[in-house]
């Protein structure tokens, strides 16, 4: 390992950017749907290497930018698939677009490089470098998902999605706290090659240290999956739901000649009999799956209605307009709820718009020809947030429509809480990518975190009913066209983050650069007496 670290450290020129741009793509076979978690261990042991081994800051922020990129191009790259719906017009943007976001998204592992570099010094110890490592990354993940508007996709914490029991710290920390096990653990094999004395107790150590650590966080999940399952597995009485994925390509989703019949078959659908009682109390319609005016067609509405079940509801996206000749004249990414006589009896407005997806930012001060690349001419406008949506016949739900799914801490309403998250998305932009993978990797820690259950309904994938315990109940895979019923979770206590919230994060990494500094501190003490 020693002499390993130091031809990392001596790499030079373009073999030591390109060293970090392949460490960075590694890494992201362990994100969904890979889940390839040893990879990180090379990964943020290479980084460690790089960044905090020769060298000053700005060469830690260089090793970090490269890093990122890579990691970025990597775990983004099918984003080019939304661009290629409509290539005659958005084509052209793909490599801006891709190479654009690798860039400015790798500032974040850059700074967060550097200030690991910064905090431990170059005669910090060796467990201490990788703890300052840790504490950076998230602390600039966490940054991620605030400036500009935030985007916190790709989460090192995500990588644990494929076990409902490593996840479950996320009830405490949330999915910040499940990236800082992650990164310290995998970075802490390159403290073995900055021991230049006691080699094979340092390797004892290590090993002992990464094992052990493992062990308590899947016992610590083992107990609260064990002490919550019979609970969570509870189901709302007189609710069934059905989820309708409709499958429907997104280059024909909002053709003229093709829009009506999107409709009707979903209609169709929704009323296809149940295989096996009881019969659903709830239809679930996707983000958009009424490319209509819903609330200006009372006809559409009265169709539509033949779908919803006696005493029920269906809840479906649609577009929302301002009224005729307002000015200026607005468009929402809206759900409706609507009742048996087809009268829209809730409505929420997507609040956490995606830009260029859903609007331009600066608006006034961008050319023209650059436009947004969802339907229409007219930039989305946002809603309010997050409220406690009421359903007849059910609780009333969250409702989160597309990437709103993404962000902690900021998915339920302060001050009542709701008794499910109910996200409606429409990941056929995307095509059969690793994209849906991690979209519906993300939701399903807010389960977690907030202790309700999520339902979530996609065009194309993926559609699923999960428990509070980030448990899948049922699920349609991607590019499968069907309905799934299944029963409402019941919602649990509400968990420590869920008091907490996403601000916790930084409160808590503050607390552990204090400690780390005043270690530093009182080592540089004893060194000097």
């Amino acid at each position: 390992m020693i002499a390993l670290r130091r031809r990392v450290e001596e790499l030079t020129g373009w073999r030591r950017r390109a060293g970090a741009f392949v460490l960075g793509a590694l890494a992201v076979l362990a994100l969904p749907p890979f889940h390839v978690v040893p990879v990180l261990a090379v990964s943020f042991t290479g980084l460690a290497w790089l960044a905090l081994g020769s060298g000053g800051i700005r060469a830690a922020f260089a090793a970090g930018w490269w890093f990122g990129a890579g990691f970025f191009a990597a775990g983004l790259y099918w984003l080019a698939n939304a661009l290629l719906v409509d290539a005659a017009r958005f084509g052209w943007m793909v490599p801006f677009a891709i190479g654009g976001l690798a860039a400015g998204l790798g500032l974040f592992p850059a700074a967060a490089c550097a200030l690991a570099r910064l905090g431990a010094g170059r005669a910090a110890g060796a467990i201490s470098r990788v703890l300052w490592l840790a504490l950076a990354f998230v602390a600039l993940e966490w940054l991620r998902g605030v400036v500009l508007t935030g985007f916190p996709w790709n989460l090192i914490g995500t990588v644990w999605t494929f076990s409902s029991v490593m996840i479950q710290p996320a009830a405490w920390t949330g999915v910040h706290g499940l990236s800082l096990a992650t990164v310290a653990l995998a970075a802490l094999p390159a403290a073995l090659g900055w021991r230049e004395s006691r080699a094979a107790h340092a390797r004892i150590v290590v090993a002992g240290v990464v094992l052990g650590g493992l062990a308590v966080w899947f016992a610590a999940g083992l107990a609260r999956v064990t002490a919550l399952g019979p609970e969570a597995a509870g189901d709302v009485a007189g609710v069934r739901l059905r989820l309708v994925q409709p499958a429907i390509p997104q280059n024909l989703k909002w053709s003229p000649d093709a829009r009506a019949g999107h409709v009707v078959k979903q209609v169709e659908m929704s009323r296809t009999p149940s295989p096996s009682p009881p019969s659903p109390t709830h239809v679930i319609w996707a983000e958009t799956a009424v490319p209509f005016y819903l609330e200006r067609d009372a006809n559409l509405r009265a169709f539509i209605a033949t779908a919803v079940p006696a005493g029920g509801a269906l809840i479906t996206g649609a577009p929302r307009a301002s009224e005729p000749g307002a000015d200026p004249f607005r468009v929402w990414n809206s759900l409706h709820v609507l009742n048996p006589s087809g009268a829209i009896v809730a409505t929420y407005d997507k609040a956490h718009l995606v830009p260029f997806g859903e609007y331009v930012p600066l608006r006034a001060w961008v050319p023209g020809w650059i436009a947004k690349i969802t339907h229409g001419e007219v930039d989305f406008s946002s809603g309010p947030g997050p409220v406690a949506l009421p359903i007849p016949g059910a609780p009333p739900a969250s409702p989160l429509i597309c990437y709103e799914a993404i962000f902690e801490g900021r998915v339920v309403p302060k001050g009542e809480r709701p008794g499910w998250l109910l996200n409606l998305t429409n990941d056929a932009w995307y095509g059969m990518s690793p994209g849906p993978y991690q979209h519906f990797a993300q939701a399903r820690l807010r389960a977690v975190e907030e202790g309700l259950p999520l339902v979530r309904v996609a065009n194309n994938g993926i559609s699923a009913i999960v428990d509070s315990l980030g448990r899948v109940r049922a699920t349609l895979a991607l590019g499968r066209e069907g309905v799934v019923d299944g029963p409402l979770p019941v919602a649990l206590a509400p968990t420590l983050f869920s008091f907490s919230g996403t601000w916790s994060t930084p409160f808590a990494l503050v607390m552990f650069v204090v400690v780390l500094s005043f270690a530093r501190f009182g080592r540089k003490r004893r060194i000097m007496l």
